[in-house]
């Protein structure tokens, strides 16, 4: 390594919530309701460039919780960060933003749902760790053409 050459750099700028929504359609009947619910979690994340070694990316967790076709409630929280990637080779800017960035924001993400749901009248609900490693490989294998074998 040549002295001239600069370290590489990743910074957390600023951690937000960008967007939280939550709805209880069947209120206040629902909260009368004794089985358990069914709760079902999806994930997204998102980013792009915002300047020069600044990057923002937002996770977004949909939480769903329904007894038979009735929904108990619905929240949306959307973490967001800003992120400074700086010194980095280009083909790994995409894994920074895809997996290091999210692995930071879940645990904000799981707060956020956990206090809606509780401030909601509803018991908490905690997350389970996301392996967004995982997510992120199978997503890039989804991508590839599928090879044939040759025979």
């Amino acid at each position: 390594m040549t002295s001239n050459q600069q370290q590489p750099v990743f910074a957390i700028e600023k951690i937000y919530v960008k967007d939280l929504s939550l709805e209880i359609p069947n209120a206040p009947q629902v909260f009368l309701e004794r089985s358990q619910p069914e709760v079902s979690v999806q994930l997204h994340t998102d980013g792009g460039v915002l300047s020069e070694g600044m990057y923002h990316v937002t996770l977004t967790v949909t939480v769903t919780a329904k007894i038979g076709d009735k929904t108990m409630f619905l929240i949306e929280a959307g973490q967001a960060g800003i992120f400074q990637v700086r010194n980095v080779p280009q083909n790994d800017i995409e894994p920074i933003l895809a997996i290091a960035c999210p692995n930071i924001l879940f645990p904000y993400a799981r707060e956020t749902v956990s206090d809606a749901v509780t401030r909601a009248g509803f018991p908490p609900v905690i997350l389970a760790p996301v392996n967004f490693e995982a997510i992120y490989q199978q997503r890039m294998q989804q991508q590839r053409p599928s090879e044939v074998p040759i025979q």
